[in-house]
């Protein structure tokens, strides 16, 4: 798979000028949604369509303890629902970052911590991350809980994952600690291995790895740049958002790299959602402060 990955570096203005079916991914439509106040990661409700957006509020300081951060629950077509859906009052969000939501339940992460919520009640529970410097992007696979902190250079680790119960007491443990990659998105490959993306804050280019259930970690590509959230298709393509190209990715082993959507400024942690025949890709731009809907085919 590495050696048919193009490097980012030389070959942008190229991949940007080429139409976009270079992986075998169609794109039928780009469009911006603004309104949102430094929305970082969005999660799609595959069983009602509905979208949450994890949202910083009150500046782009990804580290601020200021107390306003939220969660806005939104439509398919980037209406929003309801401003606030999360926190209910009584509980508190800061800088909330990645998203997911399964079932009756959302979790998120904010800085050195995971929150878990019912979305039927809004109950939350907060649960403190030892020793984390800048809890990033988050993915449930069976019944543990996956956190990358792309500061500290570690996977978080909970089990059981549903810790809403006060009663429960999740175990917590770092997987793939030190190993230069930086991760920032996760997502759970249909082989049972987790894959991350890279974001380094030195600069240097980072690719996407896969992590095994035995600790191994095997590159799945060359360094591509600042990456940000990530997921994989049916077909076994993978979709990322890049900082250094400002722009949302795709990538299979057949066809190489694919630039799908470009004239991003923060491109941040995205979700996809099947409709029908078409794949609906809601990227976040962080700076610009919209949703970019993509859809492909």
């Amino acid at each position: 798979m590495q050696s048919k990955w193009m490097r980012l570096s030389g070959v942008l203005g190229m991949a940007l000028s080429m139409p976009a079916m270079a992986a075998g991914i169609e794109v039928i439509a780009d469009d911006a949604i603004g309104g949102f106040r430094f929305p970082e990661s969005v999660a799609c409700d595959a069983e009602s369509g509905a979208l949450y957006v994890s949202e910083f509020v009150s500046a782009l300081k990804p580290a601020e303890k200021d107390g306003q951060g939220r969660i806005a629950k939104v439509g398919r077509d980037g209406a929003v629902i309801e401003a606030q859906f999360l926190p209910a009052p009584g509980d508190v969000l800061h800088k909330p970052k990645g998203v997911w939501v399964a079932g009756a339940r959302l979790w998120v992460t904010d800085i050195d911590a995971v929150w878990v919520f019912d979305t039927q009640t809004r109950r939350g529970r907060k649960l403190a991350l030892p020793g984390a410097e800048f809890a990033n992007d988050v993915a449930l696979a069976g019944e543990t809980l996956y956190v990358t902190d792309n500061r500290l250079d570690t996977v978080f680790a909970i089990t059981p994952a549903d810790f809403l119960d006060a009663a429960v007491t999740p175990t917590i443990a770092q997987v793939a600690t030190g190993r230069s990659i930086y991760p920032n998105g996760v997502y759970p490959a249909a082989d049972g291995t987790l894959l991350l993306a890279g974001m380094a804050g030195d600069g240097e280019p980072r690719g996407i790895y896969a992590l095994a259930a035995d600790g191994d970690v095997t590159p799945v590509t060359e360094g591509l740049g600042r990456l940000d959230g990530l997921y994989e298709m049916a077909d076994g393509s993978l979709l990322t958002t890049d900082w250094s190209s400002a722009a949302l990715l795709a990538w299979n082993e057949d066809g190489g790299r694919q630039v799908l959507a470009a004239d991003f400024q923060g491109p941040a942690d995205f979700c996809a959602l099947r409709t029908g025949d078409e794949l609906l890709v809601v990227v976040p731009d962080l700076v610009k402060g919209e949703l970019r809907l993509v859809r492909l085919r």
